[in-house]
């Protein structure tokens, strides 16, 4: 005879439902596992032996098969050791057939019974809505999060024979009242008011945050970009409901955030050594890379020319298309990676070319070939291109302008408004306007246009490179309430392109 239960696992950003199904037979008593599971799944049966023993319940003498369909789409993780033990116990009459048709488990087994927490629980809770089953259960730990997908009911349990009680009727599983949608806040770090100088930096970072624009910034070592990137969030509105959730449920896929909701922008700042991998998303089992973990946050790379020429080569597609796919011989996994890009660099290998103050010692070759590891493609891609020079010590210990940030979050929540009425309540901003887009809502007046056609022929700007200006100085008028471009928005975008683009 046959038994099912049902599980899902997750195949990249998306879940799939899994039939965890169980046949009983005559023969040397054993347990065969069946369906591409990976180790951790092979593993389960040790795992789910023991629990059933300690948990008080008869492990059947019998050989036992289970079947995780679909056959051909692989299975990866512990948190199918659960419905595998539900399913031997059906399989073998310990609990009712009917008992677990309208429910999904999920949950990883120690030894003695206990569940353990587990990853993706947010995932299983949209397949289990989108499936139609009525309850989720998962780890008592995984409750909370599983809570942010509404249309499904969330039950906790702490072991295997809590389960089983719950399964066979005689004990109700808890089931924390549904959570109120968490409140996202904003990122409690430094702000604006503690930057000394470099104002037309802190202009470009109010732009950046008003748009969703691209940042890079260059200039000598001390000069503060590293701490001008590390205001980026601080600048950002609090994330809305939906993004809570997305970014939730990537960090729960990458097992950072096993437990609640992410409520904070999130800011990655990988090392330079950095494998391709590890930055876009990879390896055997096709994890999200860091600007997948960045998404609706802040991608923030230091010291840009020293990650190897193919991490940032990789980062061109993800740039312009905010998704990432990862291919593999056997499946497909895609990643939402809708970040903002904030860069800084040198000037030169010692990071003095230029500088009035300190003679730089490298040689033209060296300067070419260090300003050489970016393409020009990548940084045609960068939005705000900003050179910021080194504070004078007379300024370092000067009283800064405490309201500063205050105005700046004000003037940015602003813009936010009226991108958000001008797409029509969609979560988008400037720098997501296609070109079809910019010929429609950005509304340049007829100096501006002819501003801008002069100087992108003066200054051999690219096409990408024209309508990235055109997204700037449609930011800039929104920073001004102007409903239309005007030439002194056009201006000011045109000081923001890179060198060379």
């Amino acid at each position: 005879m046959t038994a099912h239960t049902y599980s899902a696992t997750s195949l990249g950003y998306e879940g799939r439902l899994i039939d965890v199904e169980s046949d009983s037979s005559n023969g040397l008593p054993t347990l065969i596992i069946v369906g591409l599971g990976n180790k951790a799944v092979d593993e389960a049966k040790e795992r789910v032996r023991s629990a059933i023993k300690n948990s008080g319940l008869e492990f059947p003498r019998k050989r036992i098969t289970i079947n995780l369909a679909p056959a051909d789409l692989p299975k990866d993780g512990s948190h199918l050791d659960l419905p595998i033990a539900l399913s031997i116990l059906s399989v073998s009459k310990q609990i009712p057939d009917t008992a677990l048709k309208d429910v999904l488990f999920a949950g990883e087994l120690s030894l003695d019974g206990t569940l353990k927490p587990i990853k993706g629980a947010i995932n299983f809770a949209e397949v289990a809505r989108d499936a139609g089953f009525k309850k989720l259960v998962v780890p008592t730990a995984n409750i909370e999060q599983a809570q942010l997908i509404s249309g499904i009911t969330v039950l906790g349990a702490t072991n295997l024979k809590e389960v089983f009680l719950f399964a066979t009727g005689q004990q109700q599983l808890a089931s924390q009242a549904a959570q109120a949608q968490p409140t996202p806040i904003a990122a409690q770090i430094a702000g604006l008011d503690a930057v000394q100088g470099q104002e037309k930096a802190k202009r470009a970072l109010i732009i950046a945050a008003a748009g969703g624009h691209n940042v890079l910034f260059d200039g000598p070592p001390g000069s503060g970009k590293t701490m001008l990137a590390r205001t980026l969030t601080s600048l950002l509105p609090p994330m809305s409901g939906q993004e809570v959730i997305d970014v939730t449920k990537l960090h729960s896929l990458a097992g950072e955030a096993p437990h609640g909701a992410v409520t904070t922008r999130p800011f990655r700042s990988p090392h330079h050594s950095a494998s391709v991998a590890s930055l876009i998303g990879g390896g055997q089992r096709a994890q999200p890379g860091e600007i997948s973990l960045a998404h609706h946050g802040v991608l923030f790379l230091d010291e840009l020319p020293e990650y190897t020429r193919s991490a940032l080569e990789a980062l061109r597609q993800p740039l312009e298309d905010h998704i990432v796919h990862i291919t593999r011989a056997n499946h497909r996994s895609s990643y939402p990676a809708n970040f903002m890009l904030v860069a800084t660099q040198n000037p030169c290998p010692c990071g003095f070319n230029g500088d009035a103050t300190h003679e730089c010692i490298c040689t033209s070759t060296q300067i070419l070939n260090y300003q050489k590891k970016i393409s020009g493609p990548l940084m045609d891609r960068i939005d705000l291109y900003v050179a910021v020079s080194a504070v004078e010590h007379a300024q370092l210990l000067h009283h800064a302008n405490t309201n500063q940030h205050r105005q700046a979050i004000t003037n940015i929540n602003a813009a936010r408004t009226l991108q958000s009425i001008r797409f029509a309540n969609e979560a988008r901003t400037n720098a997501s306007l296609s070109n079809s887009d910019i010929k429609k809502l950005a509304h340049l007046t007829t100096p501006a246009k002819q501003l801008l056609n002069k100087a992108s022929t003066a200054l051999n700007l690219s096409a990408r490179a024209y309508f990235k200006t055109i997204k700037v100085a449609r930011t800039i008028a929104d920073l001004e309430a102007s409903t239309t471009i005007l030439p002194e928005h056009v201006s000011e975008a045109l000081q923001y392109r890179p060198r060379g683009a």
